[in-house]
């Protein structure tokens, strides 16, 4: 299992070693919810510590082709249970250079949008979502059936 590194807004020195418990995982991937106001998830290659991929292209074809499934499975889940007003998908690895996607649902009543989530935030959020433990369930379904 990797170690991952949160890194919280507030409060980055709390955040170094803490590790999330994987929703979902398989062979090649790990799938976690990053505890944020909107629906969140994160896929991050499943690899041993010394051979952690920094780039896509560093995954073997197995690797790319789950995270694609993943990443596709996530967003349909998202967009018919949420109905958010956008899907952002995106990988930067920055702070923590290996492998891995945020699937964010988005709306224009969150206190970040338009910007990034980990951006200037615009406003106090007024959203009223759907049980995150129902979209996980329904999720964890999807994504052990479609294997």
């Amino acid at each position: 299992m990797l170690s991952i590194l949160v890194f919280l807004k507030d409060n980055d020195k709390m955040a170094k070693s803490t590790k999330i418990q994987p929703i979902f995982k398989n062979q090649w991937i790990c799938i976690e919810v990053e505890p944020a106001e909107i629906p969140w998830l994160k896929i991050f290659a499943q690899t041993d510590e010394a051979s952690q991929p920094k780039e896509m292209s560093d995954c073997d074809s197995a690797t790319r082709q789950e995270i694609y499934r993943c990443l596709h499975l996530i967003e349909l889940a998202m967009l018919d249970y949420f109905k958010p007003t956008k899907i952002n998908i995106a990988s930067f690895a920055n702070y923590l250079p290996i492998v891995h996607w945020h699937i964010m649902a988005r709306y224009e009543q969150d206190s970040f949008f338009p910007e990034p989530m980990w951006g200037e935030k615009q406003r106090e959020a007024k959203l009223d979502l759907p049980s995150m433990e129902g979209f996980i369930a329904l999720l964890q379904g999807k994504l052990s059936i479609d294997q």
